[in-house]
């Protein structure tokens, strides 16, 4: 049986709020083995939300809503549910006696407007909401079960979790668990990460592995559906292993783990400091780091050489070295990391230099292009990469290629 969450109003779809309920609404679905097939946003458009919903019903056998509940002109809910159903909407009594000892607790006089919320399409049942003044809709529409719930997201917390869930579990929907893995890798492409593992991620394959990017870092997630939480986590285990191997050193974390979280745990093992002089990232290394608990342990400190001065004077690069090279090469990167590794007397230092654009683009160095140089006791070495995007996605995705030359040194790369 599929399943579909639709998130109803319009400051979702404008963008002035982010719809964190979907994606709530999905991790508990799949703590109870049901899977979410599609996301719906819609505005506050009554034929929008029929439409929404009369495609839903037709899609998905449970369809769950959360939006459009209140009192006001916008909240379409119930209309659009009872033109899909084709019926009307009734007053339910006990609704609105809720709603009227729900002011009345509050010392406050109910106003006209909110009886709309007591009203319920013709053979729908009320959801109690013991957090709001909106009750729930529960109805059958077609073949499809609808579970509507209020956008508030601490009411749709307590709903789903009190009223809704343990009806779908009456209901026998879904029955076991979903549990997702996430391997996260930096360092190749998402097309070269597919190239290596094409036998997990054909469609078919079981459990589920699907490949998503994100700033350049690409993360496998592996779906295992199961009777338990542990059968499942067997039946990940030899795919994460076999992931592990193929891709080897590109893998560096799981879950929500970042670049800087792995950096900082490895110099701390290793009992490693480290500093940074930043030229096109403008200081985004560090920041990075010290994001991460104990960070002090290892990171001494950084320098922002965005000019040529800077680098001269600050970091010890030979004006002769950046004239003959200019600032944004592999020399530069080297020696502006040599420069912060004397200056603040750390074990490594980690440098970056590039061009983020839009402008200052020459024909042999193009918007994109960064070099980051690494320097430890009796060596220093660079590299160099051309991204394509935007300033801000040159600079972000330079900052990881930072951090993750840290931890491919660390593990002996």
């Amino acid at each position: 049986m599929k399943t579909e969450i639709i998130s109803i109003g319009s400051e979702i779809t404008s963008g002035q709020n982010l719809d964190t309920n979907c994606q709530w609404l999905s991790r508990r679905l799949a703590e109870i083995g049901v899977p979410v097939a599609f996301h719906t946003t819609v505005a506050d458009d009554i034929d929008d939300n029929v439409g929404v919903f009369r495609l839903a019903t037709q899609r998905a056998g449970l369809v769950i809503a959360s939006g459009g509940l209140g009192p006001t002109l916008d909240d379409l809910t119930r209309e659009a549910l009872a033109k899909v159903a084709g019926v009307e909407l009734v007053l339910h009594p006990p609704s609105l006696e809720h709603i009227q000892e729900m002011f009345a607790r509050r010392n406050r006089t109910m106003p006209e407007r909110n009886q709309v919320q007591a009203l319920l399409p013709v053979g729908a049942e009320a959801i109690f909401n013991r957090c709001g003044t909106a009750p729930g809709v529960w109805m059958k529409i077609g073949e499809s079960l609808v579970a509507c719930m209020p956008g508030v997201p601490s009411e749709m917390f307590v709903m789903f979790e009190e009223q809704v869930k343990p009806r779908l579990l009456k209901m026998n929907i879904g029955g076991g668990v979903l549990v997702q893995r996430k391997i996260n890798c930096f360092g190749a492409g998402e097309s070269a990460v597919e190239e290596q593992v094409p036998d997990l991620t054909k469609r078919g394959h079981i459990p589920d592995v699907g490949i998503t990017v994100a700033d350049a870092v690409i993360s496998l997630r592996i779906l295992a559906h199961a009777a338990n939480v542990a059968e499942a986590q067997r039946i990940i285990e030899p795919v994460e292993k076999t992931i592990r191997e193929r891709l080897a050193e590109l893998v560096f974390g799981v879950e929500d783990e970042e670049l800087q979280d792995v950096v900082v745990r490895m110099l701390r093992d290793k009992s490693k400091t480290l500093a940074t002089a930043e030229s096109v990232t403008g200081g985004q290394v560090a920041e990075r780091m010290v994001r991460v608990p104990g960070a002090s342990d290892v990171l001494r400190g950084g320098l922002v050489a965005y000019t040529n001065e800077v680098k001269v004077e600050m970091l010890g690069v030979p004006r002769s070295l950046i004239e003959e090279h200019g600032a944004v090469s592999a020399p530069v990167a080297e020696a502006m990391a040599v420069g912060c590794r004397t200056r603040f007397r750390t074990d490594l230092a980690v440098s970056t230099t590039g061009i983020a654009g839009p402008e200052g683009a020459s024909e042999d160095k193009p918007v994109g292009l960064v070099f980051v140089g690494l320097a430890w006791e009796g060596g220093c070495s660079s590299m160099s990469y051309s991204w394509m995007g935007t300033r801000g996605e040159v600079q972000s995705r330079t900052a990881k290629l930072a951090l993750n030359r840290v931890r491919l040194y660390l593990l002996g790369k």
